[in-house]
């Protein structure tokens, strides 16, 4: 789970950055981006810096630039935190993982003017009027590269108000985050063995194009196989195969081929280790050719759930159909 923070100066952002930190997530903040850049420019770290260098930014690389930079550093399926999202286009940006949910730190701003004034950080407004000030030039503008606080608010998937305690503060972030935790849900099986059935693809050695297989039972993995050269062979992107590395039409020529395909690969494993494939269900990145799909109806394979289509898909699925064998695309549902 990805969780953006956004909200305006004294909310309370760095406190449930802090406490979901704690709880295990990484942390991240779009003002760090900022902050290298700023000190490669050998300034000094102020706030009106902050402002004038993000919006700097944003023209130069894109509105989003602050949000693309942070995506590259947190890994994919990690819990993480990003604090001081405060642009639209940020959003957007982080949007690209399913898994984002942006919250907004609301507080009175009475209230947020004391807590800066507590925390006594250099160059933060001293009087109220200030304060409101600064907060006008961050909360809204014409410009799309500037700081747009108001339209970031009003994209928050959740809102938590911090006029209280720390404790109510708290108990606010686990609610919203087991609420946000629940609506995330999960890929369906389909879903989960043919995205390992992509990961596995590419680890295929075959220079024209990489394709995998995962054979299930019982909702358990219990063989893998990716196209390439045999075992012991020159691989294909090394040279290994001739009519691959002569890029001929896709399903000309195959009895010249040196590559073994994805199925082939899987099932064969499977009998190498002595695994039974009876009864079992086979995901594959690419509909089976003939000769895989002979070999998948002498298996005992009983099902089997491809991505896309290969280009001479017609008799293939068309055998597989008179064995009795269920054949589906991951566009239909069980």
């Amino acid at each position: 789970m990805l969780i953006g923070l956004t909200g305006k100066n004294g909310a309370g952002k760095g406190e449930v950055a802090h406490f979901l930190t704690e709880s295990g997530f990484q942390s991240h903040s779009l003002s760090d981006i900022l902050r290298e850049e700023i000190m490669s420019r050998k300034l000094p770290v102020t706030r009106d810096h902050l402002i004038v260098v993000g919006n700097e930014m944003r023209v130069k690389h894109g509105a989003g630039i602050l949000a693309e930079r942070t995506l590259v550093k947190i890994p994919e399926h990690t819990n993480a935190v990003i604090d001081s999202i405060r642009n639209p286009f940020e959003v957007e940006a982080l949007r690209r993982r399913k898994d984002f949910f942006l919250i907004g730190v609301t507080s009175d701003p009475k209230i947020r003017f004391e807590r800066i004034k507590v925390r006594n950080r250099e160059n933060d407004p001293q009087t109220y009027e200030s304060f409101l000030q600064y907060e006008a030039r961050e909360a809204q503008s014409n410009d799309i590269t500037t700081q747009q606080l108001n339209r970031t608010e009003a994209m928050a998937d959740a809102v938590i108000t911090n006029d209280t305690s720390i404790a109510e503060l708290h108990d606010q972030v686990r609610q919203v985050i087991q609420g946000l935790a629940a609506s995330e849900g999960r890929p369906d099986w389909d879903e989960y063995f043919m995205n390992i059935a992509r990961q596995v693809a590419a680890r295929s050695n075959c220079i024209k194009r990489k394709v995998a297989a995962v054979i299930v039972k019982d909702q358990r993995i219990i063989s893998t196989g990716y196209n390439g050269t045999p075992r012991g062979v020159r691989n294909c992107n090394e040279g290994g195969c001739p009519r691959c590395n002569h890029f001929g039409a896709s399903g000309a020529k195959l009895d010249e081929c040196l590559c073994s395909h994805a199925e082939e690969n899987a099932i064969v494993q499977a009998a190498y280790h002595g695994v039974s494939l009876k009864g079992a269900t086979l995901y594959t990145v690419l509909s089976p050719c003939l000769l895989c799909t002979k070999m998948i109806i002498n298996s005992g394979i009983v099902e089997v759930v491809y991505n896309a289509t290969y280009a001479i898909s017609e008799v293939p699925l068309k055998l597989l159909q008179e064995a009795k064998i269920a054949v589906r695309s991951m566009g239909e549902k069980k």
